[in-house]
């Protein structure tokens, strides 16, 4: 099996897994945030489709997710609403980050490997996509569990500007 099409395929799982924790979550600033982390794997997939037909691939980051992320976040505060509700999908959101750190690493090996420099410039922009949702899924879990702290986490100042 060629890189590619395993990296489909974990696009493909990521992608339901995705939309099953989001069909899962009563809370519909979640429910958002899970669904465009859905939506990326499938821009994912298909920018590794392409590549794998060796036909012209280009690749942009979602530069907005966090700050979609962080406004959810900031509405259900402010609101007043019970993160706790979802404590019961922690470890949901912890299995998606394990997930999510080992695409990531799968993906930096991947492209230590790649010989064609635009191709290798790709895959290190999924990787590095890969790395943001490990950060976006770490402070969903800080905020579930610690809802009190979670906008004092540094994570969130320490994110790359797009």
């Amino acid at each position: 099996m060629d890189i590619y099409t395993y990296a489909m395929q974990m696009e493909k799982d990521g992608k339901k897994y995705y939309d099953d924790m989001a069909q899962k979550t009563g809370n519909p600033g979640f429910k958002s945030i899970l669904k465009r982390m859905a939506d990326a794997e499938v821009k994912h997939y298909k920018v590794l489709l392409a590549m794998q037909k060796n036909e012209k691939a280009e690749f942009e980051t979602d530069s907005e997710i966090f700050t979609h992320a962080k406004n959810v976040f900031t509405k259900m505060k402010e609101e007043g609403k019970d993160p706790d509700s979802e404590s019961s999908q922690v470890a949901l959101y912890q299995k998606a980050l394990e997930i999510e750190k080992e695409s990531h690493k799968f993906y930096r090996e991947k492209a230590d490997e790649e010989q064609d420099s635009h191709k290798k410039e790709i895959i290190l922009k999924i990787a590095a996509e890969e790395k943001d949702h490990c950060v976006l899924l770490s402070n969903i879990i800080e905020f579930v569990t610690k809802p009190e702290s979670w906008l004092e986490n540094a994570e969130w100042y320490h994110l790359n500007e797009y």
